[in-house]
């Protein structure tokens, strides 16, 4: 219950009024008056908002007062922060919005970290890398820049490359209907690369594999001149090799049964822990709230993210120690014309976002 003490003696202080705003006025030997803050109802009605399905004229106002109360947590960071935590598996896949991505990290129960990047690069996935522990395992669906990130931030961390997804690459090259014999001797690997859960099977495979490379080499040889210049004739089928023979050559495609049998238990071959978990929520999300500008959308996405991490601070909380646009400075501000150079021409549109600032492997500014 509501009942503030004295200041000056400690006393309980009794109403006496009201200001001419409307607040409770409070005296003990001296008149005061009391304001309760709101902020931590309001952001919790607002998330309420963000995460269902709900229009903001369902929360007991208006949409206007509602897009009023909520202006000041759509200018809120809500970051993640080092735990130190060491996980066995760390699933991680980026979401891309309007040109910008959001990195995610994530185990099966929570989101560990995210971090907001122009592209895929290394230097992006290191920034998310630097913000976790170095785990045992590491999946991913094979994004440019990861690689060398993780020999970068992670060398000691075994990385497991997404099986589904290898299999989604062959089959664009191959398509599920393939009419040469290759492609669908090709296709056939592929699926039976998702089946394979022992070492067994991933013997049997590796060698399946090596006899269709040897059987088809040839084939896969064969060329024809267009307008002057030598193309080869299954371009398709040699993108899929040449994919195929980076993955076996750097050992990540049975990564999961080396440590199953290292260590025990069963271990993830894919991704779709962060696929359906995490990135089909967040999908979700944005469709439920059309309309909302790019950074809304980006910023809808940290709240997702941080709300589902393990222990996230209470609301009252997240609004004293999580940064505002205001304290980072401009950071994250989108140029609204195109700029001019000293001889008039348009310059291009530049995001305005010093991702440097991102890139370092702190925690979230107090």
């Amino acid at each position: 219950m509501d009942n503030p003490k004295c200041t000056a003696c400690g006393g309980a202080m009794k109403r006496n009024g009201r200001t001419s705003a409307g607040a409770q006025r409070r005296r003990c030997g001296a008149s005061m008056t009391h304001r309760i803050d709101a902020s931590a109802k309001a952001l919790s009605t607002f998330l309420a908002w963000l995460f269902s399905k709900r229009t903001q004229g369902d929360f007991g106002c208006s949409s206007r007062t509602f897009r009023r109360k909520a202006e000041r947590f759509w200018e809120t960071w809500p970051l993640p922060s080092y735990t130190g935590e060491v996980c066995d598996v760390v699933f991680l896949d980026g979401i891309w919005v309007s040109g910008l991505v959001v990195l995610i990290a994530c185990t099966k129960e929570h989101v560990l970290a995210w971090h907001l990047a122009e592209s895929e690069c290394s230097g992006a996935w290191a920034a998310l890398m630097a913000k976790l522990a170095p785990p045992v395992m590491a999946v991913s669906d094979g994004g440019p820049g990861f690689a060398k990130a993780a020999r970068a931030m992670w060398p000691e961390t075994r990385i497991q490359r997404c099986t589904f997804h290898v299999f989604r690459q062959v089959r664009r090259c191959t398509t599920s209907r393939p009419k040469l014999q290759a492609g669908k001797e090709l296709y056939g690997l592929a699926r039976d690369l998702l089946k394979a859960r022992d070492a067994d099977a991933a013997a049997k495979w590796l060698a399946g594999y090596a006899e269709w490379c040897a059987k088809w080499e040839s084939f896969l040889r064969e060329f024809a001149f267009k307008d002057g210049k030598r193309q080869y004739v299954h371009r398709e089928l040699r993108k899929a090799r040449r994919a195929l023979n980076g993955l076996v050559q750097t050992g990540t495609l049975f990564t999961f049964i080396e440590i199953a049998e290292e260590r025990g238990g069963e271990w993830d071959s894919t991704s779709n822990v962060i696929e359906g978990g995490v990135n089909a929520r967040l999908r979700e999300m944005v469709r439920n709230h059309r309309g909302l500008s790019r950074m809304r959308r980006v910023k809808a996405m940290f709240w997702w993210c941080y709300m589902h991490a393990e222990a996230p601070l209470p609301a009252a909380e997240i609004l004293r120690v999580m940064p505002t646009d205001d304290e980072v400075a401009g950071l994250f501000a989108m140029a609204s014309k195109p700029k001019r150079r000293d001889d008039g021409a348009p310059e291009e549109y530049e995001s305005g976002v010093a991702w440097g600032e991102f890139y370092a492997a702190v925690e979230y500014h107090r």
